[in-house]
């Protein structure tokens, strides 16, 4: 557990975990010592590897820390909030609530996770020097420990060691912090999944050399820019907009980008109704509808122009002429006056045998006689919207929102539920996607998830993270207007019962908006996933490390203790072996009892927790292993601390003895500490 991660970091390098990457996909090319063959990589590869000693890359202070970081193990252990989790919106809920440090999160997840996450939306820090974001990180590296791993002199060692006690709001500081998080980040994205990171002109440049790095250049999909608020400070240049940068994790294996345009259907209902109202008349439907649209332009913009309307429904005469010489050239002859029309200067821009195809299903629109140049039809349902590069939406309506939603001004700038709505319905689109938020602040992502649902009927699900903070320890170091939301934030708290930790706020956030959504879809209420899973990543406190490093098997030779787990916890100790061993969050374990002994199963592991175990006990477990069929774990975990020398003797013996007999061959003893 926590002593086998230390072990473990104790011998991660910068490169760990790309090299991992290549020994499982091109082993073939290390050698017995663990390096790599470059010459036998290139010649696996043939013509596809160019390699340069000149080249373009980003370059910071503490780059190879990053790096590091990224290839070590979490010392945290998963802790689940029991009252919350049991609640009857939550027992089965598949939403997953962190409150943790996000680059534990994400290393934690990426046990169960990866390659599973169809979207992750971050609006991380800005750096924008009033932010608060200020690089610090508590690894505890030596000089010398930190240049052997890095291969680098002591002098340029303590620089960086000094800039992350010291604490630094640099360029250098914010892409420290962002690179292992996005390395991470990119290991959980499906094949076809996508990153949305919203940004400004602070970082925007370095996000952008930084991702074409990570996910590479030709995964770049393209950026959104948001005009948003009017830019009241300006001193140059009114600032209105920022940028939400879109990267794939194969942009090979994504499809087009289509939906059914959201606009065209509200016009649609209009004409259902009208139909109703008005029968067969198909005149009068066409006046009311085209008076209707005119009335309600600007909320249509982008299909105000479908005011057409024959017997099978709304369309719009589409352009019929080629734009430029070329096109082609037929004759077309009008079914009232049966005269030749009028033909476009540069042609048509179709073909003859789709005119006639368009002809024979009456989509073709003539106008009223020769002298109109025939168009095909555009159905209002075949509209599609498309992802624009541009989008507008003044933001101080979902702060108002919030506002009245949690009664109290909290949050300064919330993310708009729409945005999120607008980028996702283009990727998110099956039953069960799964949407990540590692920066959860406000919790928008939640709701924008929730509401979505709501909608269509579907049940993606969401995993946020969100450091907690502690306000009162914020308050204490801001000043002036700075205070203002703090203070609220903290009076908001008391009036709710909770922690002065910002993560609750979010928590609360998503327990509103669930219910608000609720009651806006009474019918649907019942179906939907409403509730979420929480828990909380905490580290090992020093006086529970000294007991780890101090532990030894001899003096537990006879009895066993649970001296350790104690400053655990059963339920903490399952959690983050069941997280760790890919299980999820939200598993739920089936408990088996062995001769009184409380033992926890999950398909292919059998966990022992609780010192107490007797030798009827052992015996218990074993004979479940010969007589049920059903029951085959591949592995018997323990908790090292709880167990004596001569249970795990007698444990091993008896997986000795079940491989002898020729059943469960492969059973492993897994302890750990």
């Amino acid at each position: 557990m926590i002593k086998d991660a230390m072990e473990k970091n104790e011998k991660a390098t910068p490169n760990g975990a790309d090299l991992e990457v290549l020994k499982k996909h091109f082993g073939m090319c290390f050698n017995s010592d663990g390096s790599l063959d470059l010459e036998k990589l290139k010649a696996r590869l043939g013509d596809q590897v160019a390699i340069s000693n000149e080249g373009y890359e980003l370059k910071f202070l503490g780059k190879n820390y990053a790096r590091l970081l990224t290839s070590l193990e979490t010392t945290t252990v998963v802790v689940p909030d029991k009252k919350h989790n049991a609640k009857p919106e939550n027992a089965k809920s598949k939403n997953v609530y962190i409150s943790g440090d996000n680059l534990d999160a994400l290393k934690h997840l990426l046990k169960s996770k990866q390659g599973q996450v169809k979207c992750i939306y971050i609006d991380p820090p800005y750096n924008t020097g009033s932010d608060g974001f200020v690089y610090n990180d508590s690894f505890g590296f030596k000089v010398e420990e930190l240049a052997s791993k890095l291969s680098i002199s002591e002098d340029e060692a303590q620089r960086i060691l000094d800039f992350t006690k010291r604490g630094s709001a640099s360029h250098s500081a914010w892409l420290m912090f962002m690179y292992p998080r996005l390395m991470l980040a990119r290991d959980l994205l499906a094949k076809d999944g996508v990153i949305f990171i919203s940004i400004d002109d602070n970082e925007q440049a370095n996000l952008r050399l930084m991702c074409d790095e990570i996910f590479g250049e030709t995964n770049f999909v393209g950026e959104v820019i948001w005009q948003t608020a009017t830019d009241n400070n300006l001193s140059q240049i009114s600032i209105e907009h920022e940028y939400v940068f879109c990267y794939a994790r194969r942009k090979d294996l994504q499809p087009k980008w289509f939906q059914a345009s959201e606009k065209a259907l509200l016009i649609l209902n209009k004409y259902a109704e009208l139909k109703v109202s008005l029968g067969k008349d198909v005149e009068s439907i066409r006046v009311a509808l085209k008076e209707w649209i005119t009335k309600n332009k600007k909320q249509l913009d982008g299909v105000a122009h479908y005011t057409y309307v024959d017997e099978k429904g709304v369309y719009y005469p589409g352009n019929s002429s080629n734009t430029k010489p070329g096109g082609y050239v037929f004759d077309i002859i009008h079914p009232k006056t049966k005269k030749v029309c009028a033909k476009p200067e540069y042609g048509y821009r179709w073909p003859e045998d789709t005119f006639k195809a368009a002809r024979e299903q009456g989509e073709v629109d003539f106008g009223d006689d020769e002298t109109y140049v025939p168009k095909i039809k555009k159905r209002l349902e075949t509209v599609k919207d498309t992802l624009k590069s541009y989008y507008y939406e003044d933001n101080r309506y979902w702060t108002q929102y919030l506002n009245d939603l949690l009664g109290s001004y909290v949050f300064d700038n919330p993310k708009s539920v729409d945005l999120l709505r607008h980028l996702m319905k283009f990727v998110v689109t099956q039953e069960d996607d799964i949407v990540m938020d590692f920066f959860a602040g406000s919790a928008t992502t939640a709701e924008a998830i929730m509401r979505m649902n709501a909608k269509d009927g579907r049940n993606r699900q969401y995993i946020l993270v969100q450091l907690p903070e502690d306000l009162d320890a914020r308050l204490a170091s801001s000043s002036g207007k700075g205070k203002i939301p703090i203070e609220n934030a903290i009076a908001f708290l008391d009036s709710i019962g909770r922690s002065h930790m910002l993560d609750e706020i979010g928590q609360e956030r998503i327990r509103r908006a669930a219910a608000k959504i609720a009651a806006e879809n009474p019918k649907g209420a019942k179906t939907m996933d409403l509730g979420f899973k929480h828990y909380t990543l905490k580290e090992v406190e020093g006086k529970t490390l000294d007991k780890i490093e101090k532990f030894d098997l001899n003096d537990n030779a006879l009895a066993a203790t649970d001296d350790i787990l104690k400053e655990f916890g059963v339920e903490t100790v399952l959690a983050t072996w069941l997280v760790h061993d890919g299980y999820g969050f939200s598993a739920e374990p089936k408990v088996v009892d062995l001769d009184g002994y409380k033992a926890y199963w999950m398909e292919k592991h059998i966990y022992l927790i609780e010192p107490g175990l007797s030798d009827k006990g052992i015996s218990a477990l074993f004979d479940k292993f010969e007589t049920e069929g059903s029951f085959n774990p591949g592995n018997v975990v323990v908790f090292g601390y709880s167990f004596s020398w001569t249970q795990l003797e007698a444990l091993k013996n008896n997986l000795l003895k079940i491989a002898a007999n020729g059943t469960n061959k492969h059973v492993l003893l897994d302890k750990r500490y």
